[in-house]
């Protein structure tokens, strides 16, 4: 299967989790890598509705301003870290591929 999209955010719970093999992680974000997809959002645990929800309103809004997804993701954290300042509510998500 070949995916036409830039970035693929999969704003859920735990879906950068996989089976950990020799080769790394075989999970869903490898999947849409083979496919095609150059970048992918997951999360590592279980994530909280509000903190999500306001995480990625402003990853949203930061792509609008930078195309650096990275950099996008960062400011997101940090303005989700202002309201909810422990990890487990802004940490969970992580960029796999490339940032811009």
């Amino acid at each position: 299967m070949k995916l036409n999209a830039e970035l693929v955010v999969l704003s859920a719970c735990e879906t950068g989790q996989g089976k950990i093999t020799g080769d790394g992680v075989i999970g869903l974000s490898r999947s849409l890598i083979a496919a095609g997809v150059p970048s992918v959002v997951v999360s590592l645990w279980s994530v909280d509705d509000k903190s999500t929800k306001l995480l990625m309103t402003e990853f949203y809004r930061q792509m609008q301003q930078n195309p650096n997804k990275a950099t996008a993701l960062r400011q997101a954290m940090l303005l989700t870290m202002k309201q909810y300042p422990q990890p487990k509510y802004w940490a969970a998500f992580t960029l796999i591929g490339e940032s811009l």
